[in-house]
């Protein structure tokens, strides 16, 4: 049998063992909105043999917001002693941004993750 339209949803005829049809109601969306917050994503830098510790330093100030010398210099010894560094953590559009500045002052990146 064909579907039949109504106003308050769509009814389908489903035949039922000896031909008997019963009549079901499409269930309903929620009207229930979830707020699912952005994600955040890191900001690494790695280790490289050809930047020094004071290039890093700055950059890092430079390009970073609230970014203190001491925070930076501890920053640059754990890139160079652990090989990369969490430089920065937020969301995704400042993330891109913080990423592309810091390659282009010449630091070594990793491709930007999801925190």
């Amino acid at each position: 049998m064909k579907p039949k339209n109504s106003i308050t949803g769509i009814v389908k005829n489903i035949s039922i063992g000896g031909g008997s049809s019963s009549a079901t109601l499409a269930p309903r969306q929620s009207a229930q909105v979830l707020n699912k917050p952005y994600p955040n994503f890191k900001v690494i830098v790695l280790d490289d043999d050809f930047n020094t510790f004071k290039h890093v330093a700055e950059c890092l100030q430079k390009y970073i917001p609230g970014m203190t010398n001491d925070r930076a210099w501890e920053l640059t010894h754990q890139i160079h002693n652990e090989g990369l560094a969490i430089v920065w953590v937020g969301p995704q559009e400042q993330a891109e941004l913080y990423h592309q500045q810091l390659s282009r002052a010449g630091l070594t990146m990793a491709p930007l993750e999801k925190a």
